[in-house]
């Protein structure tokens, strides 16, 4: 579950740390106190679209992070396991520049977008307020029913079957309609390939030819230049050697007195006489080792000249050759066993499609015997909700066309009122019992969730009064079986929850910065009172808050 939750010169939030723990938490504070704040720093932490707006205004970047504690999650650890990732905790840190840019780490490493988002999906589930929008898509019900059967792994195996049969299907229909195309690139492929053969351009020559070539065409300059350079160190008529051995010895005859005054500068003439001579070594053994040979010169001319021309004639870079050579064979080597792998393909295609038959009979079969006990599900807690009088159906029929999710479309369908067929959700529902259907769904599925840490953010929109009470109680029986934070405007659905966050909106100067806290009991009361009644708090309305958090924190039968 979250354990920690770090936020720096995010938005209006300047810095903070929240330490956060199993049950319910309340998230609550005035409309555009910065609750949304707290969901979107999470929501960057696992993986969504970066933001270079989100950066505090003033600041060079923002700075999330999240920990988790994944002692009950085998998949997340799994996860990090087979990345050679430390599996015994769970910290996921993300960085916005105020360019728009971003960086990620998982427990300390460099990690993607991808990255994030893959493991978050192991972590934690966001129920958003508009879900109940989502409700509408039938997509969105064969997934939730999916889910509620709890064979993914089977759907995950039967649609990349249905992958593998389409891939095939295309390579089948490639190699039937397009035999004399084919064989047409066959023929020109064959001959490119010749020609590279010819060419046998290996992996590396070509800096080598081209070093080759610079040592070649400069070795006649090169011989002459070192040439000159040696007898200016080293020749009688006039050459350094001679001249500071003519120096030396001048400056050695002078008397005993001058001569020790003269002492270091002897010392240097005689050093740079030592170093002149080694210099001129060097220069007679480079000029010694320096061969002149222009019929090298000009195969390598040649040689690159071939090159470069083969390289214009296909569009690459002459060193891309060798990669062009390796690509061509090998379709060369595909178009030629085309023909022999015709009736191999078609087979394949046939077992192919085979398999996805029998794997999709196999989830249609899962899938309605799964749909029974959803809708009755769904049921119970629509009762639970003021809606028992309404009757929620889940439909299974068979698809028009073979798909990757199977041979199955699912809908959900809903009659509101007694002797009115089932009809779609979009069709019959108004708002307010949209609102109260999404939420009993969502309770149904996170129940059968095997993630333990879940975040609805407002579903309890539209509902109010003792519905709202209800919700709450819904959303606390959830918390006790694992983690659930809650954004709500409702008071009877804050007063339910184990624990309570408040957001709020406080100005500083010039500065409008956001502060959340845990509040504790006088806390709680004073803000359920501020959800009832407004900013001009009465007895009355704190007695009533009073009444209503000692309530709900009472045991419930």
């Amino acid at each position: 579950m979250l354990t920690e939750l770090a936020i720096r010169d995010f938005a209006i939030v300047d810095h903070l740390e929240l330490e956060l723990a199993g049950g319910m938490t309340a998230i609550t504070g005035e409309t555009g106190a910065g609750k949304s704040i707290l969901l979107g720093a999470l929501g960057l932490c696992l993986g969504e679209r970066a933001d270079a707006a989100s950066v505090r205004h003033g600041r060079d970047r923002a700075d999330l992070s999240a920990r988790f504690d994944i002692a009950d999650l085998p998949q997340a650890r799994a996860w990090l396991a087979a990345r050679e990732l430390p599996d015994d905790d769970c910290l996921l840190r993300r960085v916005v520049s105020a360019s728009g840019r971003s960086k990620a780490w998982i427990n300390g490493q460099p990690a993607t977008v991808a990255d994030l988002r893959a493991l978050g999906e192991h972590l934690i589930e966001v129920h958003g307020q508009h879900a109940h929008q989502q409700l509408l898509r039938e997509e969105t019900h064969l997934r939730l029913l999916d889910d509620f059967a709890g064979h993914r792994e089977a759907v995950a195996e039967m649609a990349e079957t249905f992958r593998a049969w389409q891939a095939a299907r295309r390579r089948l229909k490639r190699l039937a309609e397009d035999g004399d195309e084919l064989n047409a690139r066959r023929q020109l492929v064959r001959y490119q390939v010749e020609e590279l053969d010819q060419l046998g351009l290996a992996e590396g020559e070509l800096k080598a030819l081209e070093e080759e070539q610079e040592e070649l065409a400069h070795a006649e300059e090169r011989l002459r230049e070192t040439q000159f350079a040696s007898e200016c160190c080293d020749n009688d008529e006039g050459g350094a050697i001679s001249l500071l051995t003519q120096a030396i010895g001048r400056l050695e005859a002078l008397p005993g007195c001058e001569r020790g005054r003269l002492g270091e500068t002897l010392g240097m003439l005689g050093e740079a006489r030592i170093q002149v001579e080694e210099a001129a070594r060097e220069l007679s053994h480079l000029a010694a080792d320096t061969e002149l040979d222009p019929e090298r010169l000009a195969w390598v001319d040649e040689r690159l000249g071939d090159v470069h021309r083969l390289a214009r004639k296909h569009h690459v870079m002459p060193e891309e050759l060798p990669a062009l050579h390796q690509r061509l064979q090998a379709e060369l080597a595909t178009l030629e066993e085309g023909d022999q792998d015709l009736d191999a393909l078609s087979a394949e295609v046939e077992a192919l499609r085979e398999a996805w038959k029998r794997l999709a009979r196999e989830v249609g079969e899962a899938r309605r015997q799964a749909a029974g006990r959803f809708g009755e599900a769904v049921q119970e807690q629509l009762a639970f909700l003021a809606m028992g009088k309404a009757r929620f159906e889940v439909e299974v029929s068979e698809r028009e066309a073979p798909a990757a999710e199977g041979l199955d479309a699912v809908r959900f369908l809903i009659s509101a009122n007694p002797g009115q067929p089932a009809r779609p959700l979009a069709k019959v529902a108004s708002g307010g019992e949209l609102s109260r259907i999404s939420l009993a769904i969502q309770v149904v599925a996170a129940r059968h969730s095997t993630i333990p840490s879940l975040v609805f953010d407002e579903v309890d929109v539209g509902v109010s009064g003792a519905t709202a009470e209800i919700v709450g109680q819904l959303l606390r029986r959830l918390g006790e079986q694992g983690q659930v934070m809650t954004v709500t405007h409702l008071p009877q659905v804050a007063a339910q929850a184990h624990r309570h966050l408040h957001i709020e909106k406080q100005a500083e100067g010039d500065t409008t910065l956001t502060r959340m806290a845990l509040l504790d009991e006088a806390g709680r009361v004073g803000e359920l009172a501020r959800m009832l009644g407004g900013v001009n708090l009465s007895d009355r309305t704190l007695a009533h808050a009073r009444e209503m958090l000692d309530a709900s924190q009472r045991p419930h039968h």
